[in-house]
């Protein structure tokens, strides 16, 4: 899973669509389709976008969920913690292990 994670983020598209939807969860394709083209000039078709989506999807970074017609799409933090308590451990309140 955690190979899956890896390169899902290792592309750059990839990472501007998990950053659109951490700042606004529950976009439809269209949405972001807008919002990649007007905010970081990204030109791309609505198919190659739901493709990464399905690749982050796959990878379980983001979550999709039917409502009627329309398809939206929230990010799913919790593989990336998992990484990160595997090298640098669990969080705690005072800040040490």
């Amino acid at each position: 899973m955690a190979d899956d994670i890896f390169k899902a983020l290792a592309d750059p598209t990839r990472r501007t669509i998990l950053d659109e939807l951490t700042e606004r969860s529950g976009q439809t394709l269209f949405e972001l389709c807008g919002r990649l083209t007007m905010k970081h000039q990204l030109g791309m078709s609505r198919q190659a976008v739901s493709q990464h989506l399905a690749v982050l999807e796959g990878a379980g970074l983001v979550r999709s969920r039917r409502e009627g017609r329309y398809k939206f799409h929230d990010i799913d933090p919790e593989p990336l913690r998992h990484i990160a308590e595997r090298w640098i451990g669990p969080d705690t309140k005072d800040g040490t292990p």
